[in-house]
């Protein structure tokens, strides 16, 4: 089992982004490689950005974590980086907009990040900004995301905040950067540009230019504060003007920009009679649908006028009236629900009579991701529907050829392709607490399990199958309020101490604490934000400037007045197993808080792996702890493996050839955090488990001790081969 590390060890885990940081120093005329998001990056001090500021979260974690690495660069500069605690405290930092003449930039993970965000952003965009207001959101929509289905689309509509939506190209993103801060400026608003997971991860190059230094910075700082202007506070009576302005002066103003800088694409083509309206985000799948019909290459040449809209709202109307015109039909491709672009274009083409036929979700479905498959589909639908003339018969035999060939291999599979669900990591110090709880439910009987945002809610899923709802980052604590008073038995609510600081704290526990709850909350304390790349948290054991712990969980839940606190390893399951038992069972009413404490395995990994690599450098004695399992004790009922989860806890064919059942097997992946061995004694299981230590750099004790065990080993062997004989 591990040693639970000192607080001056639990550091950020060994990364490094020493290639992107060195390509944030590019200059004029050099050739940026990367990423989208690292193209946002660079974008951002190219324009001369004074602050920058982001809660963590996929797909756009990068962009701060390349920062936090920056600081020298920022330094140089004079840009601020404000690493938030929440969405919200990003968004609010744009309130330096609002009066000086700043360009900022914040940026998370949508649609729950801007759900977060959503009170600061209305009170933003109503006053509106004098500097340029830059909000990057990670639109985490489709297969590959981690979150619920929504679109960001919905924000920028309700609180007028301008949305982009580039096309995955680095070029494009850079440009929509670069000219979202102007548009912000032109039109005195806050934009949002929505960068798709394709978007985020689309590889490619752009001409860099220099960094440009902020007029007013960290370097460069006001004598005197702005004189108070009530006008530019969103409260009555300011705010009626303020809606006032959004739609008789902004809207306009920002519309003029869209069209004079060209923002968005039009790509010519030789149907004049037909056109396609798409959305910038989802312009190269669209484009690689018309490649597989003949009508267009991935490169923009195509032969139907397409209408890239990199800027998504607002639209403008002149500029789709003027597209639509002489067309017999126009398709919308718009990713997502509801279908607002559509909508909002079939409404203005009968506003102005234009006779064009509108298609979109009849031929596209109304939900779900717009992969190149379902797009070509689509486009097939559409061209079947409006011209005839165009032959697509090999792209439809091309089209069944691929399902065909998919049908056939699944018939000589024989069985659907079992589904591959996300899990806890190898050694997770998490999952021994979920072991707990099922051990637990064995003694007490089903338990309301209220889940939350984290790895930790990779429990709901087999083996552990526990946790009942999610409602966001944070809120698993107050989401049993309303289930608690109607149970016999208390519920338990587990969040990460990442939750704990963004949500947890005040909608959690201060709510419980004042309504006198009677519940119990299991707190994960691993050290990091790590489903999001293993940031640093307020109590994590230093920041990115300094070592020094900023909060500790434990001494923030006693002075909220919480007085059954226990503070758990979790790999101790037995112990974990007795506190729940005790929390679930005891007379003490009120809130009760387990901190279930154990570091990120894939922190603590990246942490010991290059010491451990420079301690065997050095010639030093260096132990590795690995479990393993004996074949000939183990029963075969596979408890061991329902009860842990370990990935590197599998099954392999029993050597005993009078059994048939396969046995539990250890495999290399293991990394010797014992959870396995700690469920079996915890649960009374089969004492099939064993602990190695392999020792490299081995002592002359270490030589001699292992010896005198081999010897006494093979003694014992003997006696027994003896005893077996007779």
């Amino acid at each position: 089992m591990f040693d639970q590390p000192p607080a001056a060890a639990r550091t950020n885990p060994e990364r490094s982004f020493t290639d992107e940081v060195r390509s944030l120093r590019l200059g004029d005329g050099e050739i940026f490689r990367g990423e989208g998001v690292l193209a946002v990056t660079k974008a951002l001090l190219q324009s001369g950005v004074a602050y920058v500021g982001g809660y963590q979260g996929a797909p756009m974690s990068h962009l701060v974590d390349v920062l936090v690495e920056s600081q020298d660069l920022l330094d140089e500069l004079g840009v601020h980086l404000e690493t938030c605690t929440s969405e919200a405290s990003a968004a609010a930092l744009l309130g330096a907009s609002i009066n000086y003449p700043l360009r900022g930039c914040v940026t998370w993970k949508s649609i729950v990040g801007t759900n977060v965000a959503a009170d600061a952003l209305s009170n933003l965009a109503s006053p509106g900004v004098v500097g340029g207001a830059l909000i990057v959101v990670g639109e985490d929509y489709g297969e590959g995301a981690s979150i619920i289905q929504e679109r960001s689309h919905a924000f920028a509509l309700k609180s007028s905040v301008w949305l982009m939506d580039p096309r995955p190209n680095l070029p494009t993103i850079v440009h929509c950067v670069e000219k979202g801060f102007e548009l912000s400026e032109a039109s005195n608003t806050p934009v949002m540009i929505e960068l798709r997971i394709r978007a985020c991860h689309v590889s490619g190059e752009f001409v860099a230019k220099n960094n440009v230094a902020p007029a007013i910075s960290r370097n460069a700082r006001l004598a005197e504060p702005i004189p108070q202007d009530y006008a530019r506070i969103s409260h009555p009576p300011s705010t009626y003007l303020q809606e006032k302005l959004k739609v008789d002066v902004r809207l306009p103003a920002a519309q003029r920009f869209i069209v004079e800088q060209g923002l968005n694409e039009l790509l010519p083509g030789e149907r004049e009679d037909l056109g396609i309206i798409v959305q910038g985000g989802i312009a190269n799948v669209t484009l690689r649908g018309l490649d597989r019909l003949g009508l267009g290459d991935a490169f923009g040449a195509v032969k139907v006028p397409t209408l890239v809209l990199n800027v998504t709202y607002p639209l403008v109307p002149d500029q789709i009236a003027d597209f639509c015109k002489g067309k017999r039909a126009v398709l919308v491709v718009e990713e997502g629900a509801p279908d607002y672009l559509e909508q909002e274009i079939g409404a203005l083409l009968r506003k102005r009579d234009i006779g064009a036929r509108l298609h979109g979700k009849d031929v596209l479905p109304m939900a779900g991701e717009y992969t190149a498959e379902v797009v070509t589909e689509g486009l097939l639908k559409f061209f079947a529907q409006t011209a005839n003339d165009i032959d697509l018969s090999k792209p439809m035999q091309a089209l069944e050829t691929a399902r065909a060939g998919r049908a056939e291999a699944q018939r000589l599979i024989g069985a659907p392709l079992p589904l591959r669900p996300p899990g806890f990591c190898t050694g997770c110090p998490e999952r021994p607490v979920f072991s707990a709880i099922k051990l637990l439910e064995r003694e007490v009987g089903k338990v309301h399990i209220s889940a939350d945002i984290g790895c930790h809610a990779f429990a709901t899923l087999a083996p552990f199958n526990l946790g009942n709802t999610i409602l966001g980052y944070g809120m698993s604590l107050a989401a049993a309020a309303g289930v608690a008073p109607v149970l016999q038995k208390r519920t338990i609510s587990v969040m990460g101490d990442g939750g704990f600081w963004h949500n947890g704290l005040l909608s959690g526990v201060s709510s419980a604490m004042f309504n006198r709850g009677d519940r119990v909350l299991v707190v994960m304390q691993n050290g990091y934000t790590s489903a999001t790349g293993a940031q640093f948290l307020p109590s994590s054991a230093g920041n990115r400037r300094d070592g020094e712990n900023t909060s500790d969980i434990a001494t923030t839940l006693r002075a909220m007045g919480v007085r059954w606190l226990r503070t758990i390893r979790t790999y101790n399951v037995s112990t974990m197993l007795a506190t729940l038992r005790e929390a679930v069972t005891t007379k003490e009413q009120g809130l009760k808080v387990i901190i279930a404490d154990g570091e990120c395995q894939l922190a603590r990994q990246r942490r010991i792996r290059p010491q451990l690599a420079a301690a065997l450098k050095r010639g030093e004695r260096v132990i590795r702890t690995r479990y393993g399992i004996d074949d000939a004790v183990c029963t075969g009922d596979h408890s061991c493996i329902r009860l842990s989860g370990c990935p590197s806890l599998t099954i392999k064919p029993s050597p005993d050839p009078l059994r048939d059942d396969p046995i539990a097997s250890v495999v290399n992946s293991c990394v010797g955090c014992g959870l396995c061995g700690e469920v079996a004694d915890a649960a009374v299981l089969c004492p099939s488990f064993y602990k190695a230590e392999i020792v490299q750099n081995p002592s002359r004790w270490d030589r001699a001790l292992t010896r005198v065990r081999t010897a006494v080993i093979g003694w014992l062997q003997g006696k027994e081969s003896v005893a077996h004989a007779r």
